[in-house]
């Protein structure tokens, strides 16, 4: 049997590092214990986690559907939040992916160039936390314990916007007790796309049942994905067809430890 314990103190690469956790509308809402979880990882690591409190929308969803002067609004407040920290950890790829793709867009379309400096610098600080973990503490092995069959869907905004590529995956192989089940057609769309879901709800409900259906034929316990807007999608799916199948964020597994499985 893997024993996996918490990092020592020499094993905790963000020592020193102060990091502003950026939670996102929908997690804050809808499910807090998800940033809960990241500030959990990353204080394990050593980080020292701080949460602007100004913080509110990325502005995915107005700047999608062309509301382009209420989706300015947003970059302003996320520059006044965040501006001046050199690390901004989200737990959501689609909301990285629109700060880091939007954001100068939209200042730049409103003839501010002072707000477009200050989007580019924030959003050039603004990771996954996947990315952070790997790309900038350097680490695959973050002493979690999950001892369960899992399967992992790789969202959309994730995959293609922030361009995550494989780092989530990474990181659940190195989980201590996990078992990592490939999900058939793993690239295809849940089918929530934000507004989408709302404006073509027939397509986005069979999108999200090829998932569920695919999820379920893995005999995996968990769905797991880094976004928990395509989670509760897929989930409503999972759980009406009585499945069995739960749905998990990778920061929630990520902040198990063998202590707390136990």
């Amino acid at each position: 049997m893997t024993v996996t314990t918490q990092p020592t103190h020499r094993e905790r690469p963000g020592e020193g590092l102060t990091v502003a956790l950026f939670a996102t509308c929908i997690t804050d809402t809808m499910k807090p214990s998800i940033p809960k979880a990241v500030v959990q990882i990353l204080e394990r690591l050593g980080c020292r986690v701080e949460f602007p409190r100004k913080q509110t929308c990325c502005g995915q969803i107005m700047t999608n559907t062309g509301y382009f002067d209420e989706g300015l609004s947003t970059v302003k407040n996320y520059v006044d939040a965040f501006g001046g920290y050199d690390h901004v950890i989200a737990p959501s790829g689609s909301c990285v992916g629109s700060v880091r793709h939007q954001h100068e867009m939209l200042a730049d379309r409103a003839g501010d160039a002072a707000l477009a400096r200050e989007a580019s610098q924030t959003a050039a600080a603004t990771r996954d936390l996947s990315e952070f973990l790997i790309d900038v503490l350097g680490v695959e092995d973050v002493g979690a314990w999950f001892p369960h069959k899992v399967t992992y869907h790789p969202t959309c905004h994730s995959a293609r916007i922030a361009k995550v590529g494989d780092k989530p995956l990474r990181l659940l192989r190195a989980v201590g007790g996990i078992e990592v089940i490939d999900l058939p057609e793993a690239e295809q769309c849940c089918g929530f796309g934000g507004t989408f879901s709302l404006k073509n709800p027939d397509v986005s409900i069979a999108m999200a049942s090829d998932k569920a259906r695919n999820a379920f034929s893995t005999g995996a316990e968990y769905l797991v994905a880094g976004d928990h807007a395509c989670l509760m999608n897929i989930g409503g799916v999972l759980h009406r067809g009585r499945t069995g199948v739960r749905t998990i964020h990778l920061a929630e597994i990520l902040a198990s430890t063998q202590e707390e499985t136990r």
